[in-house]
């Protein structure tokens, strides 16, 4: 999923050793508190920087300014999903479709609920960046494993699978982002998975070809 990232918020250097990528990994964690505890807006490097336990100096060595810092963080968390689609996609080649709908929206599902300060940190900051380009290389990454996935299919086929796996992938994108914003009960919650799935199969089995299994 690379992206080259706007000059203006490109990182000044990336980890290679074990312990500068850890050292990444703390500034990552203290950026999502700062940001939950104060908004992107009152959010300052020196604040990371003290919750990360490291120097300004340190944390300027990788970001500039705070919205280099949150294009790094968006750019981090959607190639982790990223993985973690690519992932369960690679799993389920040439399974069932309900197989391989149930993988891809529990998949989604946890990667955006089982952090839940994550998100919401995530959601905070992208209003201080321009992050098109990240989302535009994650959504490349997501379309073009999906599609496999699905171009291999055991019981079914697709005459236009680009359109079919885009209108797939929005749907389960939008309702997750839904259901977390609402934050139902949990029942609910595990209700609306059910029929999200439920919903993506009965799309897919009336979309696909004529003669298809």
């Amino acid at each position: 999923m690379a992206v080259n990232p706007p000059a203006h918020l490109s990182p000044r250097k990336k980890p290679i050793q074990a312990r500068a990528t850890a050292t990444l990994e703390a500034i990552f964690e203290a950026t999502i508190q700062v940001l939950l505890v104060d908004g992107p807006r009152r959010l300052t490097t020196t604040r990371v920087a003290e919750r990360a336990g490291v120097s300004v100096g340190t944390l300027y060595q990788y970001f500039p300014h705070k919205q280099a810092l949150f294009y790094a963080l968006n750019e981090h968390y959607l190639e982790a999903l990223a993985g973690k689609i690519e992932d369960a996609c690679r799993a389920h080649h040439g399974r069932p479709i309900r197989q391989m709908v149930e993988a891809l929206v529990t998949t989604y599902w946890q990667a955006k609920t089982e952090r839940p300060d994550v998100t919401r940190a995530l959601y905070r900051s992208v209003a201080e960046i321009d992050n098109e380009q990240v989302i535009e290389g994650f959504a490349h990454h997501v379309d073009a494993v999906t599609a496999a996935m699905f171009a291999s299919a055991s019981d079914a086929a697709f005459t236009d699978l680009q359109t079919v796996n885009l209108t797939l992938l929005s749907v389960i994108f939008g309702t997750v982002r839904s259901v977390f914003e609402r934050n139902p009960p949990d029942a609910q919650s595990r209700a609306v998975h059910g029929q999200l799935v439920l919903m993506c199969l009965s799309y897919l089995n009336s979309v696909r070809a004529v003669g298809g299994q």
